[in-house]
């Protein structure tokens, strides 16, 4: 077995004490991250009720600044009904314009993106990224990030399928997004046992 630390320069990457996948990231865009869904109105006066996709609530206090159709807008008030926001925004003011809106998504530009701490990452920052095994094996892609209560998953494209690689500390030996590469310990049955057939 290879080290990592034995590895070409190109795959040798930091190693992480945590994996953790941050749930604010859909990124649809290379430039807006999604951080909401807009459900269905609330009420007479253009209110909208929201399905959080962040970890941040404090993105729906009254002056935060978020975009829908990459157009700014200024969230005006917040309430909180069964755990989810229902926000006024400073253009929307009946039933018929909140209507308009439903299943879109409410976002934030990049530069807003709070930093996390060591060994964790935005989903955004790890699609793309080449899954490599300890012994040097380039595996593929990875495509799509799974998430569970347990851990994520990885959905890596590979030339045989797709493969779901765990991301636990057993398994994700080292992420580096500058240099593009994830690194993996293939445990035993890894492989073997979580690949899916391609489409």
């Amino acid at each position: 077995m290879i080290a990592i630390n034995n590895l070409p320069p190109s795959l040798q990457v930091r190693a992480i004490t945590t994996i953790i996948s941050h749930p604010e990231s859909r990124m649809k865009s290379p430039e807006f991250i999604t951080i909401a869904e807009i459900l269905s109105p609330w009420g007479t006066k253009g209110k909208l009720k929201l399905k959080i996709e962040t970890d941040f609530l404090q993105r729906f206090a009254p002056g935060s600044k978020i975009y829908i159709n990459r157009q700014p807008l200024t969230i005006d008030s917040t309430e909180w009904h069964n755990g989810k926001p229902v926000i006024k925004l400073s253009t929307i003011n009946s039933f018929e314009d909140a209507q308009k809106l439903r299943g879109k998504s409410i976002e934030i530009h990049r530069s807003q993106v709070y930093p996390l701490s060591e060994g964790q990452y935005y989903h955004f920052q790890l699609i793309g990224l080449e899954v490599w095994t300890t012994q040097g094996e380039l595996l593929g892609n990875i495509t799509e990030i799974l998430t569970a209560e347990s851990n994520d998953n990885y959905v890596v494209r590979s030339a045989k399928g797709e493969i779901l690689i765990p991301a636990i500390e057993d398994v994700v030996k080292s992420i580096d997004p500058i240099k593009g590469c994830v690194v993996i310990e293939p445990i035993k049955g890894l492989l073997s046992l979580k690949q899916k057939t391609a489409n």
